[in-house]
């Protein structure tokens, strides 16, 4: 592991390389000082530019964006009472009333310094966990695949926000919307509506860019926001020694907390920052002083999103299956490379398995570096009117669809899933799910069909094998409390405390 994680720091050190950490920090930091835009959005966005770079470079760029986008969204957290990122939703409730009693700063400096710590731990917990992980993944047959990605499915819908039925409807579509294209073994065409250009399946960046891009890009225009920037100056940056007292304990226990709940899948940044608000609240001596400007308040969310972010890469390093939505557009990534994210990507891709873990460390070092000096570059710009940005988002989403094949009709999908991604906004329905089913679906069905023909067609091979078996329990045990009343009204409760 040590040798592995030497030879990554070199990989990751190389001036290319450090070259795109730089670029994905950067736009992640933009994506998270703007609202509305989003990480998911901006990594589908870049993601027809890293079809042209190399393997590592291109998921080193992505994967910066993704944990920048969680240091940048606390900026107008904290400033503007307004997150960048739903994982930022908290960070809000006491970083915006430090702000108003002239503690910008050292809210911005915990935020930072927090997120820090939590990016080194979690590096560390993903080069230690990782390779055993793997080697574990190596015991998986198609049974034991296909049940443990059902599994993921039904962890997605408990943890997604809205009501289950929406949650549930939303992965069926996600499934439907993946059987579309040329059957692989009769070759037969299924739900091409007689459209050619359907043949080879429905593309992935449209459908991200346009569900999360352009789809919030109309929900923003609808309804402008008026952000009230603080005129008052930022104070002390550096936070007092009674700020480091309280929050170096909850650091740590968010840190731990989130880097576990990253795991889980639809879990990630959103799902640790909450819990370990909330799980900080009940711990403190004195609870009340949540909301009303606690430094705690501040640390908790923005260490547990962060390590959050980043341990959730495990079950694509080791598993090859996504557990949130920018994980699946990285899962796009690497295939579009010809690198197939699993348990034998450490063996077969390692420059890339440990280059990319590698990265994680520089890049939070960098992102440190570019917050804080920064902020009030930052601050100038959330005072650009948002009807300037947004027609350069669209012409840089048509454009960079556009490209891909130089095919008009995947411009085209790209107005329909906006309009898609538009009525889920409205109808409250959360469409990362959707892209979680429509990145395993593929997989389910070939794990499936591999499971049957290995068994000769038996279906008892499900329950026959151990490991296969007991995820299948689980999945049950996850589908039973699904159907309870009891746990729908705690999980409803659980959401509402959330908003």
């Amino acid at each position: 592991m040590l040798e592995g994680f030497a030879s990554g720091l070199l990989i990751a050190a190389q001036p290319d390389n450090l070259l795109y950490c730089l670029i994905g920090a950067l736009v992640g930091t933009l994506v998270g000082v703007l609202p509305g835009i989003g990480s998911i959005a901006a990594v589908a966005m870049l993601l027809p530019i890293t079809f042209y770079l190399q393997p590592t470079s291109a998921l080193i760029m992505l994967a910066g964006i993704y944990y920048g986008a969680q240091y940048g969204s606390s900026t107008t957290a904290i400033l503007v009472n307004i997150p960048g990122e739903n994982s930022s939703i908290v960070t809000c409730l006491d970083g915006y009333q430090l702000a108003r009693q002239g503690r910008a700063g050292p809210a911005l400096a915990i935020a930072a310094l927090a997120s820090l710590f939590a990016g080194f731990f979690a590096t560390g917990f993903i080069a230690v966990f990782a390779p055993p992980l793997a080697e574990f993944a190596l015991l998986f047959g198609p049974a034991e695949y296909f049940s443990l990605m059902v599994l993921g499915l039904l962890a997605a819908i408990v943890l997604a926000q809205g009501s289950i039925l929406k949650a549930l409807g939303v992965i069926m579509l996600g499934l439907l919307l993946a059987s579309v294209g040329t059957d692989v073994e009769s070759g037969a065409a299924r739900l091409t509506l007689g459209i050619p250009e359907l043949a080879d399946g429905i593309g992935i960046v449209p459908m991200a860019m346009g569900i999360f891009g352009v789809g919030e890009i109309i929900k923003n225009l609808e309804n402008p926001s008026d952000r009230q920037i603080l005129s008052q100056r930022f104070g002390k940056l550096w936070p007092t020694r009674d700020d480091f007292r309280r929050c170096w304990l909850v650091v740590v226990r968010s840190t731990a907390l989130g880097s576990a709940l990253g795991l889980l899948p639809g879990g990630g940044s959103v799902l640790s920052a909450f819990a370990a608000y909330s799980l900080e609240k009940r711990l403190a001596r004195d609870p009340q002083r949540f909301g009303r400007g606690a430094v705690e308040g501040v640390a908790a969310p923005e260490s547990a999103n962060n390590a959050g972010a980043q341990t959730s890469f495990i079950p694509l390093l080791t598993l090859g299956i996504p557990s949130n939505g920018v994980i699946a557009l990285m899962a796009g990534a690497m295939m579009v490379h010809g690198v197939q994210p699993g348990p034998q990507m450490m063996s077969k891709n390692p420059d890339i398995f440990w280059g990319l873990i590698a990265s994680m460390l520089i890049g939070n070092i960098m992102l440190v570096i570019i917050n804080l000096p920064l902020i009030r570059i930052w601050v100038l710009l959330l005072k650009v009117p948002y009807h300037l940005f947004y027609p350069m988002i669209l012409v840089f989403c048509c454009i960079g669809v556009y490209t891909l094949n130089n095919s008009t009709f995947e411009v085209m999908l790209l107005l329909v899933f906006g309009l898609v991604g538009y009525a889920f906004i409205k109808w409250e329905c959360e469409p990362a799910p959707l892209l979680l089913a429509f990145v395993l679906g593929p997989m389910i069905e070939e794990n499936l069909r591999r499971a049957m023909q290995l068994s000769f067609g038996d279906p008892l091979t499900f329950i026959k094998r151990p490991i296969s078996a007991s995820l299948l329990a689980l999945a049950t045990g996850l589908l039973v409390m699904l159907l309870l009343p009891a746990f729908q009204r705690t999980r409803e409760v659980a959401l509402k405390e959330d908003d």
